[in-house]
């Protein structure tokens, strides 16, 4: 097993905020990248400013950006963005997921930066694209799953759409990034050539379609797929089925899977039955058959037992956990998909670990979060040679801006 991380020696100016941009530069400096973290002076990430909070920490902010050097910096000043310019000079990767048209108005476009180092790869994430008619529009992870059709699949079919959750479109998108990012390092490894890149919420999301889109184009438009709340509404039986005290969830669409339940529910003469002959008159007939599983399921003693059975029969099943359930599940501590760190404003608390196992270059996970500005003269010394009264000036002017 190496001791040297994957990314160790590349340098990543992450000029992104809030979730998606940030998903994808935290799993850089979990891989060992140097990722300078730019942040506009005053205020920095947006993510500063969301709870939880403690002694005005956000655990948000420091559970996206572990690992990275903040350097806060005022843009658009001509100083501030020369120090920037001059970091690009020698950087591997930008990354930065403002609204189209922001860096070119920076001064920082692709063509800009292009000119400065053309080696460097550079990553745009945004909502809907780097062109097209809804490009200057600004969005966050939910119009994304609005746009895309996704919202209007999940829910009850008799009430508004829910409210999602969890980012799912924004880590989605920063994990295309950073998909695309490590191709595109390939790339100039083979060519030394660098490229500009781009994913979006949209298309993140609309690629989360695994079934809506072909159904409803393959078939003219005689397959829709409709909002059924608990239940899946091209497969059945799989969805939350109501058990002794909660709800499991099974699958059990694909024919040796119905045929298991049937042997587990002990009733096989479901299996003769012509209204669940195939999976398209097990739909049909949905709720029937549901009504015959959660009469059978409300028989056995406990939601366990019967997830118990479900899986002696390989019917693939869980719990419907809750958030502190699954923060407390042996499993998933026990791989590290739940991780506790330390932070020296919030103490220990726990966030979701690195999602990829390397067998030669493990991840670095025990990774702190800067404050802001806590890395202006460490990097403006380091990297552009700038003085101890250098780096004063330039705080003085408020080039620089740091917490005090």
């Amino acid at each position: 097993m190496s001791a040297t991380p994957i990314l160790s020696g590349y340098t990543v100016l992450d000029f992104t905020q809030a979730v998606a941009g940030p998903a994808a530069t935290l799993m850089m400096a979990e891989m060992g990248a140097d990722v300078i973290k730019i942040e506009i002076a005053p205020r920095g990430d947006l993510t500063r400013a969301f709870p939880y909070f403690k002694d005005g920490r956000s655990g948000c902010f420091v559970q996206f950006n572990r690992g990275k050097k903040s350097l806060c910096v005022a843009l658009k000043t001509p100083e501030g963005l020369a120090l920037v310019k001059d970091l690009i000079r020698t950087a591997d990767v930008l990354i930065e997921n403002f609204t189209p048209g922001v860096m070119d108005r920076l001064g920082l476009g692709y063509a800009a930066v292009r000119e400065i180092n053309p080696k460097i790869i550079m990553c745009s994430i945004s909502s809907f694209g780097q062109k097209g008619a809804l490009a200057s529009k600004s969005g966050f992870d939910t119009i994304g799953a609005a746009y895309s059709g996704v919202l209007s699949r999940i829910g009850d079919p008799d009430r508004p759409p829910p409210m999602l959750q969890s980012a799912f479109g924004d880590v989605g998108a920063g994990i295309y990034a950073l998909a695309a990012i490590g191709y595109a390092l390939l790339h100039r490894e083979h060519s030394g050539v660098g490229q500009h890149l781009e994913t979006t919420l949209i298309d993140t999301y609309f690629n989360f379609h695994e079934t809506a889109i072909e159904a409803f184009s393959a078939s003219r438009g005689a397959l829709k797929t409709q909002r059924t709340g608990r239940f899946a509404p091209l497969h059945s039986a799989t969805g939350m089925f109501k058990a002794k005290t909660g709800y499991v969830m099974f699958c059990a669409a694909p024919p040796h899977h119905f045929e298991a339940l049937c042997q587990a529910m002990g009733r096989p003469d479901l299996l003769s039955d012509p209204r669940f002959a195939d999976n398209d008159k097990r739909v049909a007939n949905g709720a029937v058959l549901t009504e015959a599983i959660e009469q059978w399921l409300q028989t056995l003693p406990s939601d366990e037992e019967a997830l118990r059975i479900l899986e002696r029969h390989h019917i693939p099943a869980g719990p419907i956990l809750s958030v502190e359930e699954a923060m407390n599940n042996p499993h998933l501590l026990e791989r590290g998909t739940v991780r506790t760190i330390s932070d020296p404003v919030l103490g220990e608390f726990k966030v979701p670990g690195f999602p990829i196992k390397f067998s030669e270059t493990p991840a670095s996970e025990d990774l702190p979060a800067p404050f802001l500005g806590q890395h202006n003269a460490e990097i403006l010394a380091t990297r552009l040679s700038r003085t101890p009264e250098q780096i004063g000036a330039l705080e003085a002017k408020g080039v620089l801006y740091r917490e005090r």
